[in-house]
C-alpha cells in the first residue's frame, strides 16, 4: 500500500507542517497552469501512477515547461503513459503540475523500519536528487533511534555534522525534519521518503527545506492510516477478483497477504508465516496457484471466509490442498483448522465433491485438536490425506505435497474421482 508523488504527498505533509512545492492535479485549468508558471517561472509535469513505481526520471517520464503551450503538450505525452521497472508495469492516469523550486542544495531523507537495527531508522544525505543506491556510503548517514522518544533534533544535527554538511543547511533541516516522525508514527506508515528536499533561499538568503517528491508506504493491518480518509481507488491496482476479495478481509488481527502466482497451477497452498511462505513459493514453483500468508492468529470467522474464497476460485482445478506453516507461538491451530475444515465441508455440500489430496503440516497451540477436526472432516468427505506435526522437516513436507500432486496428475485424480463417484469429465 504505497503513495508516490506530490499530488497526495503534499496533502499528507500538511499534517506535519512541512513545506512542499506547489502542486496542481490533472483537473487543473489552463488559467491555473499559466498562473503557476507565472509564479515559479517553470513547472514540472509528472505522470500519476497508482502504487509505487520508480525511476520515472531516468525513463524520460518527466516534463518541464516554462510556457502554457509546452505544458499542455507534455500533459498530452504523459497523461496515459506506460512505465515498466523490472517485472512491475504501471499505466498513468493523469499528471501533476509542480512549481519549480530554485535551489543549490538537495537533500535525501527517509524513515523506515530497519530489520538490521530492529528500530526505526533515519537515512539522510545532503547529496539528494538521485538514487540513494548510487551515492557513496560514506556520504549517507543511517541512524537508528528509539521509537518511544521519536526522531529528535539532535539526531539530525549529529548526522549532518558527521557528514560535513554545510552550516547553512543544518539549522533549517534540524528544525523541520523531526516533524516528519509524527507523520510517520501517527498514521501507521512503514516507510516515508522525501527525495529531493530542495533548500530554497528566502529574501534574506535563509534556506528553507521544500519537499519536491514524496513516497510512503502504509501497514494495511494498522488502522491508523484510515484517519487520513484517503480515497479507496488510490490503492487499487490490477488485482484479480480473488485478490480483491481477500484484501477486503483485512483486519488488525490476522494477516491476509496473497498473490496469484500461476492461475493454471494445481497446488492450492494456504500458508501461515512469512518464512514458510518464502520456502513454499520457492519449492513449489509453477505448481503453486497462490503465494499467501494467513498467519497472525486470525479469528475463526475471518479464516473461514478466507478459505471459502480460496475454494471458490481454485479448488476445482486443484490436485492438492496444501495447508502449511511453521511452529506458531500464538496462532490457535484448532481455530484455523476448524475454520478451513468447515469451509471445505460446506463447499462440497454446495458445489459437489472434487477430487483432492489434502496435505497439512503445522505446529503450535491446540495442534492435536486442530489436526483431529481436520482429519475427521477429510475422512467424512472421503479424501486421501497426510498430516505432519511440528517435528517434521518443512522441506520434506513440501516435497510430499509435490509428490502427491505428481501422483494425482499420473492417474490419481481419476482414482479419487471414482471413489467419490464423480464422472471423469466433471472431475477434469
Amino acid at each position: 500500500m504505497q503513495i508516490t508523488g506530490m499530488l497526495h504527498g503534499a496533502k499528507l505533509l500538511q499534517f506535519a507542517g512541512f513545506p512542499t512545492s506547489e502542486v496542481l492535479g490533472p483537473d487543473a485549468s489552463e488559467e491555473e497552469i499559466r498562473a503557476l508558471i507565472d509564479r515559479h517561472g517553470s513547472v514540472f509535469i509528472k505522470p500519476v501512477f497508482k502504487g509505487g513505481v520508480g525511476k520515472k526520471g531516468k525513463a524520460g517520464l518527466l516534463g518541464r515547461a516554462s510556457d502554457l503551450k509546452t505544458a499542455l503538450k507534455e500533459k498530452e505525452r504523459l497523461y496515459f503513459v506506460e512505465h515498466r521497472v523490472g517485472p512491475t508495469a504501471a499505466k498513468a492516469n493523469g499528471v501533476t503540475f509542480e512549481g519549480a523550486v530554485p535551489a543549490e542544495h538537495e537533500v535525501y531523507f527517509s524513515i523506515a523500519d530497519s530489520t538490521r537495527f530492529r528500530a526505526p531508522t533515519m537515512t539522510l544525505t545532503h547529496h539528494g536528487g538521485m538514487d540513494i543506491e548510487e551515492i557513496d556510503k560514506s556520504l549517507v548517514a543511517q541512524i537508528p533511534f528509539d521509537a518511544l522518544t521519536g526522531l529528535k533534533a539532535f539526531v539530525v544535527a549529529n548526522a549532518l555534522s558527521e557528514l560535513n554538511a554545510l552550516k547553512p543547511i543544518i539549522s533549517p533541516l534540524v528544525q523541520q525534519l523531526p516533524k516528519l516522525w509524527e507523520l510517520y508514527h501517527n498514521f501507521g506508515m512503514t516507510t516515508l521518503e522525501l527525495n529531493p528536499i530542495r533548500m530554497r533561499p528566502d529574501r534574506n538568503g535563509r534556506l528553507t527545506p521544500v519537499a519536491c517528491d514524496f513516497k510512503c508506504g502504509f501497514d494495511r493491518d494498522d488502522p491508523r492510516w484510515e484517519r487520513l480518509n484517503l480515497p479507496n481507488h488510490l490503492f487499487a491496482t490490477d488485482y484479480s477478483d480473488f485478490e480483491l476479495e481477500i484484501n477486503q478481509l483485512r483486519t488488525y488481527q490476522g494477516q491476509s497477504d496473497v498473490y496469484v502466482i500461476n492461475p493454471q497451477g494445481t497446488i492450492l497452498a494456504p500458508t501461515f508465516g512469512g518464512g514458510a511462505n518464502s520456502l513454499v513459493t520457492q519449492m513449489l514453483g509453477d505448481d503453486a496457484i497462490i503465494s499467501s500468508d494467513f498467519g497472525g492468529n486470525p479469528p475463526y470467522e475471518k479464516m473461514k471466509k478466507v478459505a471459502q474464497i480460496c475454494f471458490k476460485h481454485w479448488l476445482k482445478q486443484s490436485n492438492v490442498l496444501f495447508i502449511i506453516g511453521g511452529k506458531s507461538n500464538n496462532t490457535d491451530i484448532f481455530e484455523t483448522f476448524r475454520a478451513m475444515a468447515d469451509a471445505l465441508r460446506e463447499h462440497f455440500g454446495q458445489h459437489g465433491p472434487s477430487p483432492l489430496y489434502v496435505v497439512a503440516g503445522r505446529g503450535g497451540p491446540n495442534l492435536v485438536r486442530g489436526m483431529g477436526v481436520l482429519r475427521d472432516t477429510i475422512e467424512a468427505l472421503g479424501l486421501p490425506y497426510r498430516l505432519f506435526g511440528f517435528d517434521s522437516d518443512m522441506s520434506e513436507v513440501i516435497n510430499y505435497a509435490r509428490a502427491a500432486d505428481a501422483w494425482m496428475k499420473a492417474g490419481g485424480r481419476d482414482e479419487v474421482a471414482a471413489k467419490l463417484r464423480i464422472p471423469l469429465a466433471t472431475a477434469a
